[in-house]
């Protein structure tokens, strides 16, 4: 008992704030849920060692000597990580030429790249509008304390409080959304960014082991 009464007043403060924020706190603080569940969603996600794991590659050559590139194994690859994909989209060309190898992987490797984004534009629409609904909040509150104005006049500092009240909490509380929501999307981006390119790498560097070894030494 002793604790919900500790509790009580922090829980009733927030959702008087809340209240006196008006309706658009609701969206705001929606978008605040959805900005969080993505970025914590994304954050596991685009871990290097669930995407581009640094011994696949090394991995991929050595079942390559070895002659164990099953198609049982290739589809293991293909289900397991990403650059996995990529580099079984090379492989399963060997027969073409070069360039042919080499274009089914950066086919590949656009379609890993679009997974890669899921919900980013989402975060990134987050961090965009949570600023403008407390734009829109900061407008509606002046209004109303215009509207107080030509009813009691600007003596009455009790009738202009409220809409002063909400034209700056969901103000603050848009840009408290906003802006850790576009920081987040900017480093997954750049996140992205990173592991395409380490992706990319280790695709030159299977084509560059197979156009290396003789034909003959080819086991495919």
């Amino acid at each position: 008992m002793i604790k919900w009464q500790e509790m009580s007043p922090r829980s009733s403060g927030l959702l008087e704030l809340v209240k006196t924020g008006g309706w658009l706190m609701w969206p705001i603080l929606l978008s605040s849920v959805i900005a969080l569940g993505i970025t914590i969603e994304r954050f596991w996600t685009l871990r290097k060692a669930t995407v581009a794991p640094n011994g696949l590659l090394d991995e991929v050559l050595s079942d390559w000597r070895g002659g164990r590139l099953s198609a049982e194994r290739l589809s293991q690859l293909q289900i397991a990580t990403p650059l996995g994909q990529i580099l079984v989209a090379g492989i399963e060309q060997r027969a073409q030429n070069r360039e042919t190898m080499m274009k089914s992987m950066e086919a590949a490797g656009i379609q890993v790249v679009h997974d890669l984004e899921r919900y980013l534009s989402t975060l990134g629409t987050v961090a965009a509008i949570a600023p403008l609904l407390g734009l829109l909040g900061t407008v509606i509150g002046m209004i109303k304390v215009f509207s107080a104005i030509q009813l009691v006049g600007v003596g009455h500092a009790s009738a202009l409080a409220g809409g002063i009240s909400e034209a700056l909490i969901t103000t603050a509380t848009g840009l408290a959304v906003a802006i850790p929501a576009l920081f987040c999307h900017r480093f997954l981006i750049r996140r992205i960014e990173e592991l395409a390119i380490d992706m990319q790498q280790d695709a030159q560097r299977l084509v560059d082991h197979w156009y290396s070894a003789e034909p003959e030494d080819r086991p495919w």
